[in-house]
């Protein structure tokens, strides 16, 4: 196991877990089975049946690199131990070896981009015991391709629960947290805005007098061409996939007696985002998207936290259609949820190697080539 180790790599993480097995069923290191379910996964693996034919096919390699001082952990083995590890101390392991490997960017003046963000594994019900699919709330570096954290919930109803449960595992300070509209919620501001962060979170009729009053003050100041209030603005324009994107975002600092705010004192500033399509045959199409902020951020910025909020909806796409998260039908509750988190990590590793490769070309060559899949756990 020292290659590994010497590298700084999530082996020696791992000696800092607690072991959940009982001292007389401990015939493998915990390290080398969980490198094992690390490694299998980054290659595809979709679970513990998997991770194990791999790492037969792969045993030669692991030799070189584990222990293995009884041989290769058992399917039932590999099970039970990502049955027994608690989500938490299974991710603050990973978070530790992500803030040394990845020495976090400067610090920008405006936060760090952070998107919370939901997904169902839909197809991890359990009829029999009466248990829906299990829905996971995230936490994803939009800049860096991090994912950061993770809480899982038995229904899409309870995100509104998880994403206080999910910010009191991140260190909010410097942080400018994304949210869909969904997440606006009052208890979800103040604590973002209690643990030193903040936060652009989208608007929609969940919160309707809020809504209604900034869906007013905007159009009023457009009306006014934002002559009296201090506002940033910034216009964009893309073209692919046989449409051009023309978006225009404006931000509006607060005015003094704007009444909602009363209820919503962390509110700085509010504003939207609007995408005009113009497709090939001439068809225009417009949306139009409200936000609320807890700073008055530069135009550039609010622009940058709007679009990279679509970086964990991107994210997701991928766990779907690169890993096939939603055909998974591990129906265990910490089972699925270890396997989530491990499937999220594989994501961020893929995305930070350097090769000029898709992610799945990525993943494909990790299991094809253990000098690649050694490249990519070396972090190098």
């Amino acid at each position: 196991m020292a290659a590994l180790v010497d590298v700084g790599s999530i082996a020696s993480r791992f000696e800092a877990l607690e072991d959940p097995r009982h001292t007389r069923n401990r015939r493998h290191l915990l390290g080398d089975i969980l490198v094992i379910a690390v490694a299998g996964v980054i290659c595809g693996c979709d679970g513990p049946t998997a991770i194990h034919r791999w790492a037969r096919e792969r045993l030669d390699w692991l030799k070189s690199l584990l222990a293995l001082p009884n041989g290769l952990p058992s399917r039932d083995c590999l099970r039970r131990t990502l049955i027994m590890i608690r989500p938490e101390a299974f991710q603050q392991c990973f978070q530790e070896w992500v803030a040394e490997a990845f020495p976090r960017p400067p610090d920008h003046p405006e936060g760090r981009l952070v998107a919370i963000d939901g997904k169902t594994c839909r197809r991890s019900h359990d009829a029999g015991r009466g248990l829906g699919p299990l829905h996971l709330v995230s936490a994803w570096a939009s800049e860096e391709g991090l994912a950061l954290g993770q809480v899982a919930t038995e229904e899409k109803s309870n995100e509104i629960t998880a994403v206080p449960e999910l910010l009191k595992r991140l260190c909010l300070k410097d942080m400018l947290i994304t949210i869909d509209a969904a997440g606006c919620q009052k208890e979800i501001v103040k604590a973002i805005r209690a643990g030193g962060g903040d936060a652009v979170i989208a608007l929609k009729g969940n919160q309707p007098r809020l809504h209604e009053a900034v869906v007013e003050l905007l159009a009023e100041q457009v009306e006014r061409d934002f002559e009296d209030v201090r506002y940033h603005a910034v216009e964009t324009s893309d073209e692919g996939h046989g449409r051009r994107d023309d978006r225009s975002y404006r931000l509006v600092e607060l005015p003094r007696g704007f009444a909602a705010a009363k209820d919503w004192p962390w509110i700085k500033a509010v504003g939207f985002a609007l995408r005009l399509t113009t497709h090939a045959d001439g068809r225009q199409s417009s949306d139009v998207r409200d936000h609320i902020s807890t700073r008055f951020l530069s135009g550039k910025r609010f622009a940058e936290a709007v679009r990279g909020h679509w970086g964990i909806e991107s994210m997701h796409w991928t766990l779907d259609v690169t890993f096939r998260e939603d055909d998974g039908r591990a129906r265990e509750r910490t089972l699925t949820n270890n396997l989530s988190w491990l499937r999220r990590f594989a994501v961020s590793l893929l995305k930070r190697h350097p090769a000029r490769d898709s992610l799945r070309g990525k993943m494909l060559r990790c299991g094809y080539n253990p000098a690649f899949l050694t490249e990519v756990l070396k972090l190098q």
